[in-house]
């Protein structure tokens, strides 16, 4: 209910840019240009690296507006905004080269913040980026097939390794889904990419329940690979 009212009232309200703040546009041409794409995209690693990282692909770099972006579809519900999001994110796709047929496979948030949210902000970008990769040309889906198994501490002020430990064991393949992650090459899809703690959590339970991850596509990366984005996030 919650996110089908968000939707109408997107609709027949005016909205200001939810990067820029430019009034009666959701998102300004600028601010849709800043999330990047395809001949933007580069190919961004944490310092120090976690091991078991899979090459990660970022469509744009990490500022105030793109931020700006990804928190309000993410914490703010503007659910228009998961259009260009997945476009960006389909942009990082094409730029390392997968070729379809692909499976992008969201990182996974906790019950409780989804609940909250009111809807899965990863899975409703991987789900645009799919839908933009087939308009494209490129055989792709998107499937929700990664839970975690149990609550994990907020990683605010915990370092990439604190961070891995506490994700160590939290995430695995749901049942059932072994069929998918072996019917094709997975892209794991996430909004930013901080200490790759998640992403590297996430690979290994695609590579336990038999997939093969061959990269990971995030809309953000830090401009500077040793400077990490705010700790509002936990990647």
């Amino acid at each position: 209910m919650r996110g089908w009212w968000q939707e109408i009232t997107g609709l027949v309200l005016p909205v200001d840019c939810a990067g820029c703040g430019r009034p009666r546009t959701d998102l300004c041409g600028r601010c849709e240009g800043l999330l990047g794409g395809a001949a933007s995209a580069r190919q961004v690693r944490p310092v120090p690296e976690p091991q078991g990282l899979p090459p990660v692909w970022a469509a744009g770099q990490y500022g105030d507006e793109v931020r700006a972006v990804v928190l309000a579809h993410k914490e703010r519900g503007a659910l228009g905004l998961a259009r260009p999001l997945g476009a960006a994110l389909a942009g990082a796709v094409r730029r390392m080269g997968a070729a379809g047929p692909l499976l992008l496979v969201p990182v996974p948030s906790a019950r409780r913040a989804v609940a909250q949210r009111g809807h899965d902000a990863t899975a409703r970008m991987a789900r645009a980026a799919a839908r933009e990769l087939r308009r494209q040309g490129v055989q792709a889906r998107a499937a929700g097939v990664l839970r975690l198994l149990r609550p994990v501490a907020d990683q605010t002020a915990l370092s990439g390794s604190g961070r891995l430990v506490n994700m160590s064991g939290a995430m695995a393949a749901a049942g059932g889904s072994r069929g998918l992650l072996t019917a094709a090459p997975v892209v794991l899809v996430d909004d930013l990419m901080t200490t790759g703690s998640s992403l590297t959590v996430a690979a290994r339970a695609v590579t336990v329940a038999g997939g093969r991850v061959t990269g990971a596509a995030v809309v953000a990366g830090p401009r500077d690979p040793e400077v990490h984005p705010d700790a509002h996030h936990s990647r």
